[in-house]
């Protein structure tokens, strides 16, 4: 705990290093003091003793985190970058097709400067055109460019996504699109060999399974499922497993890990010399576990559950039995040394939050009921597994995706099982690949069981009372909420009255919370212009309901939705299934609470009136054709807002004119979201 405390302090307060050279000087120079006192005063003082120890765990989680932030290395290519510079970027992963273009990690090795190559690091994303894919580009492909690499921006939208920071979290700090005549390849590659053969061997398998599965649907989650390529998944099925609250299926984690740890412990029991339990076996195991953990690309939640199992398995080898929380908190502790910001990714959370929860609550919950029949048995205890895991992973699934899966009993109940055979049968087919015939059976019973979960999850997913959507926590909640299941946790352990009046008193301060935030949203009155590329989109919010104005195709489209306008409504509680839309209003004044509000279309043939039309907020549309000279000659305005579907060139250079104005000017491409209370 205090080292993540020394991860978040860095994080959020931006400490110089030399602080925490300071507090590891402190603590040093206190731990010496204490080892010069008499025995007696070190038993007394003890626990200052501690306090130090605990200080220079603070001060290593602030120096890991700040060396581990790409920006603070002295080799980082944005302390040497200039707009016109020539870059070479070597290509990190084999490219991604997406709808209009591919896309590619890469990293930025050399920066040119006065003719000079300057040794760089830090990560990109580059998309290429369609027509600038070749069989050339692949992975440790270096190319050429002088175009200008872009800084990467969030949408600016209200509780969306913080891309900005998930893409800095792994050293990716610029994007560029890149045409065929932008960039040159160059004839020397830059290839790291191990990566090369991991490469090589996952394309190997995601070949065997396109021959084997012809199913697209269920290719992708034979993909995911195995092998983490989540590249053909379908959206709309993903989302399926999300709101089910099986969507642990399809992200590689303990489950599968154990399955195949499972698997190799059973075949090593078949052979009864002690030597090859004793040496073989361990190294075996751990070589089958780490190269499957980096295949499926090293997920915090495979990499959480590989370290685990290899300190259960060293352990179990040198015939110590640890204790299991102890293992888990050391594999979150290695986890967190090598990369700090783990601490943050939802997987992460989620994968220990869920281990803890069966270590701690399965034993109990499973003893509540017995049953002599020995299937029933069985089925109970997956039951009290998959109740146990949701003690402490709830909170945080309702603080992230704003939704609780009213029936995750009754769908991992199906779902679990016989994703456990499927990964076997995926493994069967690979050993069996060479044989065409046993390997297209193999492929179709996987296909017709994948097929099957899928159509029972889809079928779930489509009751009307299988979701309960649009939660929302803040992050005080999710603190108060924690600790009050700490406290039911602790009573039903001890059995002692104080934690249960602790517990409730916890729940009383929630429920206040949660009150107040519905008062203060029941008074709210606002408008809200998100920013959706191409496209318009209003909301008028009034107390606790929303009505949208501009293209329909971002209600009724529920990608669009859910990542452009979802989080807002959740965040201010008018969310609800339904879409009240308004009529068309382009081109009308609406007078709400006393403001008058625009959306200008197409209305070249305006008059020049008299007198100026005073109105508080003016949004331009990509149909909007009068000049900036023109619209400040009509109207009087308060704010002038350019919505999503303006060009990003038209509304820098709508600024420009506006500001020589002295208009006030809002670009939602620019600024993000633009909001007002009304």
């Amino acid at each position: 705990m205090a080292f993540n405390a020394g991860i978040i302090l860095q994080w959020y307060f931006h400490l110089n290093i030399f602080v925490a050279i300071a507090i590891i000087a402190i603590a040093a120079i206190g731990l010496f003091i204490f080892s010069k006192l008499s025995s007696f005063k070190k038993f007394v003082y003890g626990w200052v003793r501690g306090c130090f120890i605990l200080l220079l765990f603070v001060s290593a989680g602030i120096v890991i985190t700040w060396l581990q932030n790409i920006q603070h290395n002295s080799n980082w290519y944005g302390k040497f970058y200039q707009p016109d510079d020539f870059v070479i970027a070597t290509i990190q992963e084999p490219l991604v097709q997406k709808t209009n273009s591919y896309k590619a990690l890469a990293e930025v090795s050399f920066v040119v400067k006065n003719e000079k190559l300057i040794n760089t690091k830090g990560n990109i994303l580059i998309y290429f055109k369609n027509d600038a894919v070749t069989t050339q580009l692949k992975y440790g492909k270096q190319i050429f460019f002088r175009k200008s690499i872009q800084a990467i921006n969030n949408n600016g939208n209200p509780a969306a996504l913080d891309y900005k920071r998930y893409c800095l979290f792994q050293n990716i700090t610029g994007q560029i699109f890149l045409s065929k005549k932008d960039f040159k390849m160059l004839e020397v590659d830059n290839v790291n060999k191990i990566h090369q053969l991991l490469f090589a061997i996952r394309d190997w398998a995601l070949n065997v399974l396109k021959i084997n599965i012809q199913s697209s649907k269920a290719l992708g989650i034979a993909e995911a499922l195995l092998l983490g390529y989540r590249n053909d998944l379908d959206k709309d099925l993903v989302q399926a497993y999300s709101n089910t609250g099986v969507v642990h299926i399809i992200a590689i984690s303990g489950l599968h890990i154990g399955v195949i740890y499972g698997a190799l412990l059973s075949f090593f029991s078949l052979f009864k010399s002690k030597k090859i339990r004793k040496w073989v076996e361990p190294l075996i195991v751990l070589l089958v576990i780490w190269l499957f953990t980096l295949i499926a690309g090293a997920a915090p939640s495979v990499l959480r559950a590989s370290v685990m199992f290899s300190f259960l398995l060293i352990g179990r080898t040198m015939n110590k039995r640890g204790n299991m929380y102890n293992t888990l908190a050391a594999s979150a502790f290695v986890l967190l040394l090598i990369n700090p910001f783990y601490l943050w990714d939802v997987g992460f959370q989620l994968s220990y939050s869920a281990v803890f929860s069966i270590v701690l609550c399965n034993k109990s919950i499973s003893n509540q009921l017995y049953f002599k029949n020995k299937m029933i048995r069985s089925i109970w205890q997956l039951c009290a597994i998959s109740l146990s895991a949701q003690v402490f992973t709830l909170p945080i699934v309702i603080y992230h995706f704003h939704q609780l899966p009213i029936l995750f009993l009754l769908s991992n109940l199906f779902a679990v099982p016989l994703s456990g055979i499927i990964l076997f049968e995926e493994l069967l087919l690979f050993c069996f690949s060479w044989w065409h015939l046993l390997a297209s059976f193999i492929g179709w019973v996987t296909e017709w069981c994948i097929k099957l979960m899928n159509d029972f999850i889809e079928h779930i997913d489509k009751l009307p009372f299988s979701t309960w959507d649009g939660l929302h926590f803040s992050l005080i909640q999710l603190i108060i909420l924690t600790i009050a299941t700490c406290f039911v946790c602790a009573w039903i352990f001890n059995r002692r009255t104080n934690y249960l009046l602790k517990a409730l008193f916890c729940f009383c301060i929630f429920f206040v919370f949660r009150d107040v935030v519905f008062i203060r949203h029941q008074q709210q009155k606002k408008l809200i212009v998100y920013h959706v590329p191409k496209l318009s989109a209003i909301d008028f919010i009034a107390g606790r309901t929303v009505k949208f104005a501009g293209d329909t195709t971002v209600v009724t489209n529920t990608l669009l939705r859910n990542f452009n306008i979802k989080p807002s409504r959740i965040k201010h509680r008018v969310y609800n299934r339904e879409n009240i839309l308004l009529p068309c209003i382009e081109n009308r004044v609406l007078n709400i609470h006393s403001k008058n509000i625009l959306l200008l279309g197409n209305c070249s043939k305006l008059n020049f009136p008299d007198k100026k039309i005073p109105l508080h907020v003016l949004i331009l549309t990509k149909n909007t054709v009068l000049t900036p000279l023109e619209i400040s000659k009509i109207f009087n305005c308060g704010y002038i807002v350019a919505d999503g579907s303006v060009p990003v060139w038209k509304s820098q250079q709508w600024k420009k004119q506006f500001e020589q104005l002295h208009l006030r000017f809002f670009s939602t491409a620019q600024d993000g979201a633009f909001t007002l209370k009304l």
